[in-house]
């Protein structure tokens, strides 16, 4: 692979990265988020391919694919089981953010200024196509976070924390150029359980309080 098609096709991926973060942030449907979460795990998966197709690893091909199949697939697929047992006929959308849309989108240009300027010193001492898509990942880590902690439903809330996994996988792969095979899998494993826990959590939420509003449900003890 050229170095002028290798940046492109990194630039690319970061790209996608990026704008699906941002659609997750803009939607409030929670079966919309499912499927943009879905995309951008193709696109992580496709930044680490790039990497592999430039480095060579075969321990990156490997990676590549499970992504592709954990986080485009496997964990998608388990959140589109809690919201179909959650909706009830219903359409299932985030009705009550902490802040609203036209908020979110400034805030996530703050936060994208924000990643740029602490991710500079580093870009700066090593530039390279790959280091120059980290502040990308750093503003994914950080519009999780911003999703996670604004957002009021329980499944909401875990799209948040598989948007930070997201952005801080991609600054892993893109920082080192190449990570322990072991290594992956077993943050890949780390976060199915995380999932598998907290949907099972939401279930028993639903099941005894009726749904999974955080604000329904801080009613209730008060």
């Amino acid at each position: 692979m050229t170095e002028t098609l290798y940046a492109q096709a990194l630039n690319l991926a970061a790209g996608a990265l990026l704008l699906t973060a941002m659609l997750i942030l803009w939607r409030r449907e929670l079966a919309m988020t499912i499927r943009v979460l879905a995309a951008q795990g193709l696109a992580l998966a496709l930044l680490v391919a790039v990497l592999a197709a430039r480095e060579g690893g075969f321990e990156l091909w490997i990676a590549a694919a499970g992504l592709a199949l954990l986080r485009a697939g496997l964990l998608p697929w388990l959140l589109w089981r809690a919201l179909a047992e959650s909706a009830d006929g219903q359409p299932a959308r985030e009705t009550r953010p902490l802040v609203d849309v036209a908020s979110s989108l400034l805030a996530a240009a703050a936060l994208a200024l924000l990643a740029y300027a602490v991710s500079r010193p580093l870009v700066e001492l090593a530039p390279s196509a790959a280091t120059r898509a980290i502040p990308v990942g750093l503003t994914v880590v950080l519009l999780g976070f911003f999703v996670l902690v604004t957002r009021r439903r329980a499944l909401s809330q875990l799209v948040g924390f598989l948007l930070l996994d997201n952005g801080i996988t991609a600054v892993g792969f893109l920082t080192t150029e190449s990570v322990g095979l072991m290594v992956e899998l077993g943050v890949s494993l780390d976060v199915l359980l995380a999932v598998l826990v907290l949907r099972v959590l939401t279930t028993r939420m639903r099941e005894t309080f009726g749904d999974t509003d955080l604000d329904e449900l801080r009613e209730l003890r008060d």
